[in-house]
């Protein structure tokens, strides 16, 4: 037996005491935990190699996955090389890391673990076990997304329960900072046969026949050893073409045992059913549409946009006739009492029941204590630019689709509804704003119908929120200040009415200017003397008249003019 001190198993925040025998390997945490065990006939394949705490020896074990010991000594090589040949017959490989530093290489899958290689040297190592997903995130880019280590350590080895050794997600939970995401760029096209090994194909047209975009091969291949999607299990129920509004599409629903999955036309997501924290179902204003809504933690991921909510938008009248895949002694046993093997009903209570069945999560609904104005469940508002509906639940508000936005009554300090706006805009709607206890920040619903007013008020007395009505001194406010500016009105037009200054005389004094001619200096247009006069003005105030004729294009010459009457 081969004894080593201040060993780490997977990454572990504690050492222990590892220890190589006939039968197989042990390690047992200086704590005084379970121990960790395996057996001689599980091992694989054992490499030894350079680590954060000295020399690592990593073992793959036949399921397959990978066992990290770090804390080695350079001198326990010998000793540990010798127990693997002479015990488990496996030749212990030392392996060299590149240490160039450099971004490009070669990608290698291996039986465990995805194995990034610089001029035919490992640069780093993903164990498949620790990918949770992985997308197209354009023609040539994949990204691989890491699981998240949420559970609290068991047996000091960083959630290894006594004797497994599938421990997915749970290594990058031992240091405070993990690795979330990792793309890949992979330009050009490569064939199957060259991925595969395959030399037996001959011919160019068998090859071009194979070739494929390198990018979604390696999208592909990644899917398959890494188990994510359709291999990760029997798929007990799918939902086709889904519309999401948050995450904005179409996606398909495939329903397992543990996980869910959305496949969408670029994006696929892989999700935990003990991921899910809330389940709402909230019929919409249209009575049309009802919206599914799902809280997640930790938060769906898309490159750099997190989704803490999903957001199903389905139809009221849309029916679906379903039949789980599921056998009659696991209906009959895990889940008995919780779903039935044959649906038939609207798709969101399809979905609702199978979601619940599955995941166990209790269905939140509307309060029964609220109903608006026009007899609905939701009200019409807004968070900045962004339209949508404000719920009143038993225990807290939910504003849906986008930002979906969640408050529980218990965590609210006051409420506090105001007018904002013109005086037109203000008149119609109203604000509220949510303030939550131990200064954690607030939230601020806009453009809400006054006629909503009344039904908020009894929510808040009936669920014993503190709210304040600042609307009253608006008013009162804005009434005063009207009264104020009709007084000023008044009393303007009573000082202008006492002294008009100069212009009541003006009223008084003659215009000395002007002198008005005698009635028979005006001839009318019927007297003799209209003609005459008329012609004389007309001469008299405009003496260049002709020449301005004589000027104009469209006048007429002056032998064309008549001749004008000469006075005897």
């Amino acid at each position: 037996m081969e004894t080593f001190e201040n060993i780490y198993l997977d990454l572990s925040k504690q050492s222990g005491r590892c220890r190589l025998a006939e039968s197989g390997l042990g390690w047992k945490p200086s704590g005084g935990s379970d121990p960790f065990t395996l057996d001689n006939n599980q091992i694989a394949a054992a490499q030894w190699s350079r680590a954060s705490k000295g020399y690592e020896l990593k073992i793959i074990t036949r399921d397959p996955s990978v066992i990290q010991l770090d804390g080695f000594e350079q001198e326990d090589f010998d000793r540990a090389a010798k127990a693997f040949k002479i015990w488990y017959g496996i030749n212990l490989e030392n392996k060299e890391h590149a240490l160039r530093g450099w971004n490009w290489g070669k990608a290698e899958f291996g039986r465990a673990e995805l194995a990034f290689n610089v001029q035919n040297r490992p640069a780093f190592e993903i164990p498949y076990s620790e990918i949770a997903n992985t997308n197209l995130a354009g023609k040539n880019e994949i990204a691989v997304e890491f699981n998240l280590g949420n559970e609290p350590a068991q047996n000091g080895a960083n959630g290894h329960a006594a004797g497994a050794t599938k421990n997915r997600g749970r290594k990058a939970a031992a240091a405070r900072d993990e690795l979330v995401e990792m793309r890949f760029y992979i330009p050009g096209t490569v064939s199957k046969k060259e991925v595969n090994g395959d030399e037996d194909a001959s011919g160019a047209e068998d090859e071009e026949v194979d070739e494929q975009n390198a990018a979604n091969l390696f999208y592909e291949t990644l899917m398959d050893k890494a188990e994510i999607g359709e291999v990760a299990g029997a798929t007990f129920a799918t939902f086709q073409d889904i519309l999401h509004l948050t995450p904005r599409g179409r996606f398909d629903i495939d329903m397992y045992e543990n996980s869910f999955r959305l496949r969408g036309k670029t994006y696929d997501y892989k999700i935990q059913y003990q991921s899910i924290k809330k389940f709402f179902i909230l019929p919409k204003n249209d009575e049309v549409h009802t919206l599914i809504t799902l809280g997640l933690d930790p938060p769906l991921r898309q490159g750099q946009t997190r989704y803490p909510f999903i957001v199903m938008q389905l139809k009221l009248d849309e029916e679906v006739n379903l039949d789980l895949n599921m056998t009659e002694e696991l209906l009959e046993t895990k889940y008995k009492d919780k779903l039935d093997s044959h649906y038939e009903a609207p798709i969101h209570h399809v979905i609702a029941k199978v979601f619940k069945g599955l995941s166990g999560k209790k269905i939140i609904m509307p309060s029964k204590d609220f109903v608006s104005h026009h007899n609905m469940n939701g009200v019409k508002c807004s968070i900045k630019a962004n339209e949508g509906l404000l719920f009143c639940l038993d225990k807290s508000f939910m504003f849906v689709p986008k930002p979906a936005t969640y408050v529980q009554i218990e965590s609210i300090a006051s409420i506090t509804m105001s007018r904002v706006g013109g005086a037109l805009a203000a008149s119609r709607t109203f604000d509220i704003t949510i303030t939550l206890k131990n200064g954690q920040g607030e939230h601020q619903f806009s453009n809400i119908n006054r006629e909503e007013q009344q039904p908020l008020e009894a929510f808040f007395q009936a669920k014993g929120i503190r709210f304040k009505n600042e609307m009253l001194d608006d008013s009162s406010t804005l009434l005063k200040a009207a009264l104020n500016d009709q007084d000023l009105a008044s009393s303007d037009d009573d000082d202008a009415g006492a002294n008009r200054g100069s212009a009541d005389e003006d009223d008084e004094s003659p215009d000395e200017d002007f002198q008005a001619d005698s009635d028979s200096d005006v001839a009318e247009e019927y007297d003799s003397a209209h003609e005459s006069s008329g012609s004389d003005a007309s001469d008299a105030e405009m003496p260049d008249a002709d020449d301005d004729a004589d000027d104009d294009d469209a006048a007429p010459s002056d032998d064309d003019r008549p001749k004008k009457k000469i006075k005897k």
